[in-house]
Order: C-alpha cells, then sequence, then structure tokens
C-alpha cells in the first residue's frame, strides 16, 4: 500500500473535507479544538469549526502547513495536525497539557484515519511523515498528548491524538505523566528530540 504523505495546502482544503465529512468528531470540530481557547463548542457548528479551520490553514501557508494530508491512489485516507506549541491556543492555558519547561517544542495534537483504513499503519505513516516535516521547518523537540491503550479499550474519537504505544515505537519518550485530579486517567505527555 503507498501512501503519498503532503502539506495541507489551500487547495487541498477540499480533499481533507472529503475525509472530514464521513462523519463523527472530525465533521464538528475540524480539528480546532486545541486551536481555539475558551470557545464554547456546544455553541459552535461544524460550518463555523471548518471555516476558522480553513482561515487558519490558509494564513499559515505557504511557510508552513497546519498538518499533513495522506493519500491513497489519489484519495484522502488520513490526516495529522501539528507545528509549533504556540500554534495551539489551548495548550497555552492547558492544566494539564501544560507546558514542561522552557524547551521549543512543536506539537503534534490530532490524527484521523479513514474508517475503513484503520489498522492498515496510516496513523504511524502520518506520524513518521509529521516528524521529517518538523525537522525540515527547524523544529528540534516534537511534542504530542496520546492515550495510552494498554489497560482499556478506548472509542476512535478519545483516540484522536494518537496512542502511547504508536509514539513509543517511533522513538518518543514520556517526558512527563499529567492528570486532573486524583480521580481521573493519567495523560502521558511524549517528547523526541530531532
Amino acid at each position: 500500500m503507498a501512501i503519498d504523505i503532503q502539506p495541507l495546502t489551500p487547495d487541498r482544503l477540499s480533499d481533507l473535507a472529503t475525509l472530514f465529512d464521513q462523519g463523527g468528531d472530525p465533521k464538528w470540530f475540524w480539528c480546532t479544538w486545541f486551536r481555539f481557547r475558551g470557545r464554547d463548542f456546544t455553541n459552535s457548528t461544524g460550518a463555523q469549526n471548518r471555516a476558522d479551520f480553513e482561515a487558519a490553514a490558509t494564513v499559515l501557508a505557504p511557510e508552513r502547513a497546519p498538518g499533513l494530508v495522506a493519500y491513497q491512489d489519489g484519495t484522502v485516507v488520513g490526516w495529522t495536525s501539528l507545528g509549533p506549541r504556540e500554534d495551539f491556543d489551548r495548550l497555552a492555558h492547558a492544566r494539564v497539557l501544560g507546558r514542561l519547561d522552557d524547551v521549543p517544542v512543536w506539537s503534534i495534537v490530532c490524527f484521523v484515519v479513514d474508517r475503513q483504513m484503520r489498522g492498515q499503519g496510516i496513523g504511524r505513516a502520518l506520524l513518521d511523515a509529521a516528524i521529517d516535516y518538523a525537522r525540515e521547518h527547524g523544529a528540534t523537540t516534537l511534542e504530542a498528548y496520546p492515550v495510552d491503550t494498554e489497560a482499556r479499550r478506548i472509542t476512535s474519537a478519545n483516540a484522536a491524538g494518537g496512542t502511547l504505544r504508536m509514539f513509543l515505537a517511533a522513538g518518543f519518550e514520556v517526558a512527563a505523566w499529567r492528570q486532573a485530579n486524583a480521580r481521573t486517567t493519567p495523560r502521558p505527555i511524549v517528547r523526541r528530540s530531532l
């Protein structure tokens, strides 16, 4: 299976829409959760989120894409969102996923894989491409906020940040475990030097 991974450019937004239009959280969120702090997502619409995402993608282009799109035989099969941590306003104010130190990092915050293509290595191919893309654009450290699936099964929506196992296999290390309180599940923050 040959996967072609390309930076998201304004001319590829309609391609990405075909992936997000499959339904579920991507259709509604449009990968805006981490980009906007304090937005009341209960009152936002999929159309509003899409417009805001497209505006952000257009502003970032052409110097740097907000993420990478995976194609197989010309059809979009996956997406990952990444960029300097400062691109993600919610991270700047997050308690559990707050900054660990003063090291400048790029963050990988989201993966979407075509429902029919899951389990075929597309997420890992996107992660490998994200590592290369970040390095090519001057990043020295990558950071991500995956979920640990070892103890339990989770929904695909809850795995949007990727799985801990996938990041560890790609050479990331757990830099910290954080949790909101004693009753919540600890979340790993992983890093990889480039």
